[in-house]
């Protein structure tokens, strides 16, 4: 954290270079739909989440550095110390913290870009269940959230023997922006029905993907 008890903007710009030459290095990459990415301002970026290499490869990926909302038990030892130099933040996925909360408004308010996965948790990776939290910073910050499908970056399970073999093509692909009103969401029944606006664009931006993957294959 900076003396702003903002995650670090300078670590989050090394994050991406050193994230961006690894995954060049490991695997063929393509970035698809980038020109989707506001170049300045607050956005918030929902990817799906499949495998380990997600929010690595967002890092490298993305045009811009991000500040990614990651589970906390990540933020051990070593492990820990690099995440938090390169400007990402501890999240309880049980407990949402005031800190964490402050974190991600403030780093939306500092005009960059927060990673919410809305899933909440590796898994399918189809957007069929959200939790509010994507909403709630969208809502709250009127920043425009971008869905973002992977492709080829898990296809066995859950473990790191899921990982795509060295020089394994994958792809990010930054679906169009999608806005909410700021502020809108200050009843329980305004937060869920935002939750669903996002999950059907999330979801169509997802089988779009899918659809196009397979004419290509």
């Amino acid at each position: 954290m900076t003396e702003s008890g903002l995650p670090s903007r300078r670590g989050a710009v090394f994050g991406k270079l050193a994230a961006a030459t690894l995954a060049r290095l490991l695997y063929r990459v393509k970035i698809t739909g980038a020109e989707n990415v506001p170049r300045t301002g607050p956005v918030i970026l929902a990817p799906n989440h499949t495998g380990f290499l997600d929010a690595p490869l967002l890092m490298g990926t993305c045009p811009r550095p991000v500040h990614t909302l990651a589970k906390k038990e990540l933020f051990k030892g070593p492990l820990g110390w690099l995440l938090h130099a390169v400007g990402q933040i501890p999240l309880d996925r049980d407990d949402p913290s005031r800190s964490m909360i402050k974190s991600g408004i403030g780093v939306l308010d500092d005009g960059r870009i927060l990673v919410v996965f809305p899933e909440g948790t590796r898994g399918s990776g189809d957007f069929s269940e959200l939790r509010t939290g994507l909403a709630w910073f969208a809502l709250r910050s009127g920043a425009p959230v971008i869905p973002v499908v992977f492709t080829g970056t898990a296809s066995r399970g859950r473990t790191f023997g899921a990982m795509p073999g060295f020089r394994s093509r994958v792809e990010a692909v930054f679906g169009r922006p999608v806005t909410l009103p700021a502020g809108g969401g200050r009843t329980r029944s305004a937060l869920d029905a935002a939750t669903e606006q996002l999950r059907e664009a999330l979801v169509a931006h997802r089988e779009a993907v899918a659809s196009r993957t397979e004419e290509h294959t």
